[in-house]
């Protein structure tokens, strides 16, 4: 239990008439990065305000450090920082004055905010816009200062919904490696509803669907799990598509630009040995080959088809 965090036990939650999730059960451990995937409206949002103490479930119980958020929710929350997918910004104010208001609220002592504002700053990469006003910056700076509040009291776990969303390329990238440098230290749940984001961070999934859990594992095991719908390929010397075609297991060549193709197959990823092989065999000069798995929404009717086993209820 001491590798244990979070401990979920039968919890629902229902708006209106609706459930947004159902029953669950389940432990999060305390290393690593915890992707939790799901598509919008799947029921991720509804379980991290639960478990944060921002909503009370129907029914159910949470613990953080085996603290009930719903029996003791002050002592919870000391535990947890939480950045919404929107950051509880205050345009008007500096840097400095805002991470310091959020100290105080964390009940950091008077004594200590100022310290524990530089180290939030730097931990994030703000420290030379403390007297910047929120409203001036751009985008990516402002996830970064809503990361800094949520780390601020140095919290056992940190939950960040949606964090890169809005964000350009390069932000996404410098936000995915401070939440790396986070987890160094403390516990991450990242809520996404993008798979690449939770494949580039992430050491564990929970995906949810319709209010479940419908898988649990590694990215490996995930992997393991869903099955490989086509491969791109670039050849230096490509044949007709006719020729690309008639390869044992192809059912469909889509013709990208006139040295890349998108392939669809039926079995195995064996059959990528044999377009390597045929390739080499034939003297297209294959550049590059990549598997492509199917998009979110047909990987989560895969899961929930035939791995009704790994449903956490």
């Amino acid at each position: 239990m001491n590798d244990v965090i979070v401990q979920i036990k039968n919890l629902s939650h229902r708006y209106s008439r609706d459930w947004a999730i159902k029953d669950l059960t389940f432990d999060i451990t305390r290393s690593g990065i915890l992707g939790l995937l799901g598509s919008n409206g799947a029921g991720k949002s509804t379980l991290m305000n639960i478990m944060c103490g921002v909503l009370y479930q129907t029914s159910g119980e949470v613990s953080i450090n085996g603290i009930s958020v719903r029996r003791d929710p002050l002592q919870a929350k000391r535990q947890i920082g939480f950045l919404p997918q929107q950051a509880p910004l205050h345009p008007e104010l500096t840097v400095d004055e805002y991470l310091s208001f959020c100290a105080h609220i964390r009940k950091i002592d008077s004594g200590e905010i100022s310290r524990a504002v530089d180290v939030a700053k730097a931990k994030c990469g703000v420290s030379h816009f403390g007297k910047r006003l929120i409203g001036n910056l751009s985008g990516g700076y402002r996830q970064r200062v809503g990361i800094a509040q949520a780390i601020i009291h140095k919290p056992n776990l940190v939950v960040l919904d949606e964090p890169t969303s809005g964000l350009d390329p390069n932000q996404v990238l410098s936000v995915r490696k401070l939440i790396g440098e986070i987890a160094e230290e403390q516990s991450v749940i990242l809520s996404t509803h993008i798979l690449t984001e939770v494949q580039a961070i992430c050491d564990k999934i929970k995906m949810i669907e319709l209010g479940r859990i419908v898988f649990t594992g590694t990215i490996e095991e995930f992997h393991a799990q869903t099955r490989c719908c086509g491969m791109l390929v670039a050849l230096e010397r490509p044949p007709a598509a006719t020729e690309i075609a008639a390869i044992d297991g192809i059912t469909r060549v889509e013709v990208i630009d006139e040295k890349n193709f998108r392939l669809s197959f039926e079995g195995g990823e064996e059959i990528a040995e044999r377009v390597i092989e045929t390739c080499v065999a034939r003297g297209w000069r294959l550049r590059e080959i990549g598997l492509e798995r199917g998009s979110l929404d047909q990987i989560f009717a895969q899961l929930s088809g035939y791995k009704e086993n790994q449903v956490e209820r």
